[in-house]
């Protein structure tokens, strides 16, 4: 299952709106046979490439997929068919499909005399590449990871609004690899007067890798014509929504037509504070620079909380160094039962 899970990492941020999923085919011996991952719209699902790759060393075997395997036509047929016809045996799963039009695999093959296991490393598989889209199929909305770079004192300028480079170079890497995952990159006209960001995702050579997000803007005041974000060669398209509001549920609805599943939160304090005042972040990642300020804008601008009982608390998921920084990767704990799987 991790290996069909690293599969997936590998196509996440090519496939939506559909979900990067990851499959893995073993022979009758139990052999790793074939490995796939979801092509781009249009193309073969994770199961049908394992198999295509696996021939008939599948007949009898295993195969091991991160997401129940469809059980509709859209633009491709059923990946329960493929697995029929190809005689597999035995199908692990990690997590069951949520989307009613597309589930019911799973019984189809039990049904078919398949030996079904549904749960396989199903809360490390809903953390993976299937996290955003799970959430919007569930919620019906874009899943909204908001990623700030701080210092130890909470500041993520100077006093006098310079904010490069709070951390180091590895940070960096691992914000535009994670940029290059997301379906949108979300920033606020603030940010964008006074950092004048690009919004793209680069590799460590300045190059942009070849999928770039939707760059979008939040608020009312009007986007330089010599921005950065104006000019089309810093992502090779247009690629520019302006939405002049600044109502982040408004915000989401929009992205939310544009089939958009990944939302990446880069604006300052204040869209950082309005979101998750909102209670429409799912996602918190922090580099935590060993570095002060003591002085300059904090993090999070107003968030709603007056009182010490409406404090945010975080469930964390992960902390890992990042070269000389730390990333805290968190999500807003459920209450009182403790953390659940994302939704």
């Amino acid at each position: 299952m991790r290996r069909a899970l690293a599969a997936s990492a590998e196509v996440h941020g090519t496939t939506s709106p559909n979900p990067a999923v990851g499959c893995v085919v073993l022979d009758r011996d139990g052999v790793v046979v074939g490995t796939g991952a979801t092509a781009p719209p249009g193309g073969p699902h994770a199961e049908r490439a394992a198999l295509a790759e696996a021939g008939d060393r599948a007949a009898g075997g295993t195969a091991v997929v991160t997401l129940e395997p469809c059980n509709h036509t859209g633009r491709t047929p059923p990946c329960v068919d493929g697995l029929l016809e190809a005689g597999i045996a035995r199908v692990h799963a990690a997590v069951a499909d949520p989307d009613p039009v597309a589930a019911g695999g799973l019984d189809r093959l039990r049904a078919a005399g398949v030996d079904v296991t549904l749960g396989t490393l199903a809360d490390e598989v809903a953390l993976g590449p299937l996290r955003g889209w799970l959430h919007r199929t569930r919620t019906g909305r874009p899943h909204v990871t908001w990623k700030v770079a701080t210092t130890l004192d909470g500041r993520v300028a100077a006093a006098d609004g310079t904010s490069r480079w709070i951390t180091g170079p590895a940070a960096r890497g691992a914000v535009h690899d994670l940029r290059r995952r997301m379906d949108a990159i979300v920033a606020g006209t603030g940010t964008v007067l006074s950092d004048d960001p690009a919004l793209t995702a680069r590799r460590p050579d300045g190059t942009l890798f070849d999928h770039q997000p939707l760059r979008v803007v939040v608020g009312h005041r009007d986007v330089p014509p010599g921005a950065r974000l104006a000019r089309t060669d810093e992502a090779g398209t247009a690629d520019v929504l302006h939405l002049r509001t600044r109502d982040p549920g408004e915000v989401l609805a929009e992205l939310g037509h544009r089939t958009v599943v990944d939302v990446l939160l880069e604006g300052g304090p204040t869209l950082a504070g309005a979101f998750v005042a909102a209670g429409l972040v799912d996602r918190v990642l922090v580099h935590l620079a060993p570095a002060l300020l003591g002085a300059g804008p904090h993090a999070l601008g107003d968030a709603g909380v007056v009182t010490i009982a409406d404090i945010v608390r975080l469930h964390v998921d992960e902390i890992h160094r990042a070269g000389d920084d730390v990333v805290i990767d968190a999500r807003p704990a459920p209450g009182p039962t403790g953390p659940d799987v994302p939704q």
